[in-house]
């Protein structure tokens, strides 16, 4: 059943999302003596990234769908000690849909279980951390609706959780550093990747000489995944694009087109690939949205996302709320390890009234993460999309999947009906109206109907995921005398 208590004690700091970056903040608060609530929608810690296998299903050999599964095991292992003497609270099954202030604490309302039906629960804490990571972002085309599509993430979470392939001739497109990842753990898996398409270039890293220089670990990450992908008989096709998808029923194939500079398709260079399956995907985006409700202040990206503004300790702009990992900006598993560790050091010193213990240890993290987020915004630059890429539309393909709003709606809602802001675009055609909410399809609406006033500025939703209507009604019932 369901924890629905509010009598208990309000504990030291409540952690929302149990991937790296939550989950090393919770332990190293534990570590640090307060009492912990760790609350995530998922039946096991370790979020995106740490995905394990679905319970009875074991990776076949030592060929891990991820790397850094030391790391983790030793975090799970210091969980595990917590959680046996009570310091850690590991709540799963909870989707906390909105944070409120009452006096002193913090009120997390969830709705629990995995389809979030089995009632709700409001949780006290003093302080809140918030490691709510990130959603993969995606850039229509012609037939990327067809059955055989997935997203890059998506395909590497079937992989993960269910041991499974999308298909048998996977084609991985897109851009950012997660193709490499994606491409190498398909192929690893038994599938055929005739070639990885990517949208930007690698040589644009050189721009920043300095930045890495002092990330030698990300070279040498590098320089591996291109090894293997070649030793998996893997093409890397830079400046290029997927522009359409081939197949009634499913994919049988794709065009891929080269790209100018500005990610417009070049004439009469597209080339047909065959496959069954294509995993796309452009990157990834911070999942803000219980900050922003709390008034926590946000910036804009070099990738053209929304991130939130984090002081030296992990700090957000309101006062009790810290935020750790790709809330902050993505950036990748070892900085959200390194950030999360400096954002429970940080709250263990703010409980305590004093600075934090093992300050050389303090200090290394800081410089760590400050090198990781400066290769974390050139990456985003580097990869950060095209405006040329609307250039791959055509007029009946679907920008909102959820309520089936056309390019071309949101063209004519724009050209026509006067529409000068993506809320105006949602109004007169409902895109991202639908379940998502505009978590897939707000990037390309804002960019087709010319917002750019708009990028770089969060989403703002007033539930963090789908709540019962039946919830909202008490939730909203004033209490009785």
């Amino acid at each position: 059943m369901p924890d629905t208590s509010t009598e208990r004690a309000p504990a030291a700091l409540a952690v929302v999302g149990a991937g790296p970056a939550g989950l090393a903040a919770a332990v190293t608060a534990a570590d640090g003596g307060l009492d912990v609530l760790l609350i995530d929608s998922a039946a096991a810690p370790g979020g995106q990234y740490y995905r394990a296998p679905a319970p009875g299903l074991a990776p076949p050999s030592s060929e891990a769908p991820h790397h850094g599964r030391k790391a983790f095991a030793a975090l799970t292992a210091r969980l595990a000690r917590h959680r046996a003497t009570g310091r850690i609270r590991h709540l799963t099954a909870h989707h906390v849909w909105t944070v409120e202030r009452t006096g002193e604490d913090w009120t997390l309302h969830c709705v629990t279980g995995p389809d979030g039906q089995d009632g709700p629960a409001a949780l006290r804490a003093r302080r809140l951390l918030i490691a709510t990571g990130s959603t993969e972002r995606q850039l229509p085309f012609p037939g990327w609706t067809l059955p055989g599509v997935v997203g890059a993430g998506g395909a590497q979470a079937m992989l993960k959780s269910g041991l499974v392939l999308p298909g048998r001739r996977i084609v991985v497109a897109g851009s950012g550093p997660l193709l490499q990842a994606v491409a190498v753990s398909l192929a690893r898996a038994g599938a055929r990747v005739p070639a990885l398409v990517e949208a930007a270039g690698y040589r644009a890293y050189a721009r920043a000489p300095l930045t890495l220089v002092r990330c030698p670990g990300r070279l040498a990450e590098g320089a591996r995944y291109r090894a293997a992908l070649a030793r998996n008989g893997v093409r890397l096709l830079t400046h290029r694009a997927v522009t359409a998808v081939h197949g009634t029923e499913r994919v049988t194939g794709v065009t891929v087109s080269r790209l100018d500079a500005d990610w417009r398709p070049v004439p009469r260079t597209g080339r047909r690939l065959d496959c069954d399956a294509l995993a796309v995907g452009h990157g990834l985006v911070p999942q803000p949205d219980l900050a922003v409700g709390l008034g926590c202040a946000t910036r804009g990206g070099p990738d053209g996302t929304a991130g939130l503004v984090l002081d030296a300790e992990a700090r957000t702009t309101v006062p009790g709320v810290w935020a750790a990992g790709e809330t902050g900006g993505v950036g990748g598993v070892r900085l959200a390890l390194t950030e999360g560790e400096l954002a429970g050091r940080s709250v263990v010193a703010d409980a305590r009234g004093g600075p934090p213990g093992d300050r050389l240890r303090t200090a290394a993290l800081r410089r760590s993460r400050e090198r990781m987020r400066a290769f974390a915004g050139l990456m985003g630059a580097v990869h950060r999309p095209g405006s040329g890429w609307p250039g791959w539309l055509e007029p009946g393909t679907e920008i909102c999947r959820c309520e089936e709003v056309t390019a071309g709606a949101v063209r004519t809602a724009v050209d026509t009906l006067g529409a000068g802001d993506s809320r105006t675009v949602k109004l007169l055609t409902r895109a991202g109206m639908g379940w998502c909410q505009g978590r897939t399809c707000g990037f390309a609406v804002r960019e087709l109907a010319g917002c750019a006033a708009e990028t770089g500025a969060p989403d703002r939703r007033p539930l963090a995921c789908p709540v019962p209507l039946g919830e909202l009604a008490r939730a909203d019932r004033p209490e009785e005398p």
